[in-house]
């Protein structure tokens, strides 16, 4: 196709993905932070252990509603720059890589909706984001060989 440079999808696709790493590192330490929180038996601590943890969980769906967003993002400028520059998917791992990641960040994000219900669903919400650090080094170190195609 003969369509203008892509390096400005590249930089918002560089910018998410630093971001959707930053929120899934937030994720990992409000997850431990919650989990303290839930284990500890400190009865005089129960006030401030309630209210803080509020506040915790609730930076933790933000954090994943924006992992999720952004992970969705990244999918759309992938499929859209790679279609674009070489009229078709499919030119390194990078996209098994990508869609692997995108498969997993929505299970977990399916998994913590059941949390509250389900007492299967926090430990398959637990592995599932210790896949998803293999599987975003995985797309990092793939998409760092895709990013070398793409520089002038």
């Amino acid at each position: 196709m003969n369509l203008p440079s892509f390096l400005w999808l590249w930089k918002i696709a560089a910018w998410s993905m630093g971001l959707a790493l930053l929120a899934y590192l937030m994720l990992a330490f409000t997850g431990v932070w919650m989990f303290q929180g839930r284990t500890r038996q400190q009865i005089p601590l129960i006030a401030a252990y309630i209210s803080g943890n509020r506040g915790v969980r609730s930076l933790h769906y933000m954090m994943g509603i924006t992992m999720v967003s952004l992970v969705l993002l990244l999918l759309a400028i992938g499929i859209v720059g790679t279609v674009g520059h070489f009229g078709s998917l499919g030119h390194s791992p990078h996209l098994a890589a990508g869609l692997i990641v995108v498969v997993l960040v929505l299970l977990s994000a399916f998994s913590a909706t059941q949390i509250p219900n389900k007492v299967w669903a926090r430990p398959l919400h637990i592995s599932i984001n210790v896949l998803l650090f293999v599987a975003f080094t995985w797309v990092s170190l793939t998409g760092w060989s895709v990013v070398q195609k793409y520089l002038p």
